[in-house]
């Protein structure tokens, strides 16, 4: 049975390959084809990916998306579809669905919101949930360097605390819409904002979001 991450990486290829190399992306200073490069070497080569999070790391992983940026669009994208190699530990399917299904789904939004023409997606209420199980995990994660208080709220009351502080902005939206605000994509959010307006401002501006 296809499980929402297999779905996502699938629906990111798709998009990606009808984009083409050169479009925008909501990833600052990156165009399709980086972002396909970063999927590719997170997937295929963790002795570089660590450099996201780890400085030391970082001028490998810099050389490593160098070389996969400068491989054939077309490659990249079949390594997309096909998945981690054989070995990797994201061929694991419980593995694949935690570490993934947010991944490829920020992407996808990442592709389709730097777009002109972009509409929202209708998404089914079993993958909101499954969106929100994974926020609820990592709010706090995701909100640590905000200069606010911020609550993340579904339409039907349920809360997440990503960051405690004062003032407090309460954040309300569907689950795909806060993660994407969680994430760092403010501005095509499709949210409400409520509380004091010079810390909801601040909000908006915050480079802090995310990982």
């Amino acid at each position: 049975m296809s499980t929402f991450a297999k779905r996502e990486r699938l629906l990111l290829a798709d998009l990606l390959e009808t984009t083409g190399p050169d479009a925008q992306t909501l990833c600052e200073g990156w165009q399709t084809r980086d972002l396909a490069a970063h999927v590719v070497v997170r997937e295929r080569r963790p002795d570089a990916a660590g450099g996201t999070l780890i400085k030391p790391l970082a001028p490998r992983l810099e050389k490593v998306m160098d070389e996969y940026t400068a491989k054939p669009y077309e490659e990249l994208i079949q390594l997309i579809r096909t998945g981690p190699p054989r070995f990797s530990p994201f061929q694991l399917k419980q593995l694949d669905e935690a570490a993934n299904i947010v991944e490829f789904y920020v992407h996808t939004e990442d592709v389709r919101r730097a777009q002109p023409d972009w509409t929202p997606r209708e998404l089914d209420p079993v993958f909101q949930d499954a969106l929100w199980s994974r926020l609820e995990r990592t709010a706090r994660l995701l909100g640590r360097g905000v200069p606010t208080g911020l609550v993340l709220r579904r339409p039907d009351g349920q809360t997440a605390v990503a960051h405690r502080g004062t003032p407090v902005v309460t954040v309300t939206g569907e689950p795909s819409e806060l993660l994407l605000f969680a994430f760092g994509r403010q501005s095509t959010a499709k949210v409400e904002l409520d509380g004091d307006e010079n810390a909801i401002a601040k909000l908006q501006e915050s480079k802090q979001l995310g990982i």
